[in-house]
């Protein structure tokens, strides 16, 4: 069974930073891409970024883009969003995925076949 397990969530203040983990297990992720998405209460999922872990490139939404970074630690089977310069308006449930390797746009959540249970990030003014 994959499962991927987000951590690091929790109150932090604007201007502050913060490291979220996806622990992936089930399977060998080393051939997928690794995306992060947010969603607040009454919106759609948001792309925020993703990492091709075979190659190891990136792309951040332009919301995000200077104050996130996304990298992956194959030997952990563990993907990181460290977020940094935080913003009230980062305040969303954050949420790890995994897709395969072969489509031209990982910004849609819909190319994803796994995802975790989320972990509160909430940024206060």
């Amino acid at each position: 069974q994959v499962q991927l397990v987000e951590s690091g969530g929790g109150l932090v203040q604007a201007g502050g930073s913060r490291r979220l983990s996806c622990a992936a297990s089930g399977r060998t992720f080393s051939r997928y891409v690794m995306g992060w998405f947010r969603q607040d209460p009454g919106k759609e999922r948001e792309f925020v970024a993703h990492i091709n872990w075979s190659g190891g490139s990136t792309d951040y939404a332009d919301s995000v883009k200077g104050r996130f970074t996304i990298s992956g630690d194959n030997a952990k089977n563990t993907v990181y969003l460290q977020m940094n310069s935080l913003k009230p308006e980062d305040t969303a449930v954050y949420y790890c995925a995994a897709g395969p390797p072969y489509y031209s746009d990982y910004r849609s959540p819909i190319v994803y076949d796994y995802w975790g249970q989320g972990t509160q990030v909430t940024v206060s003014s």
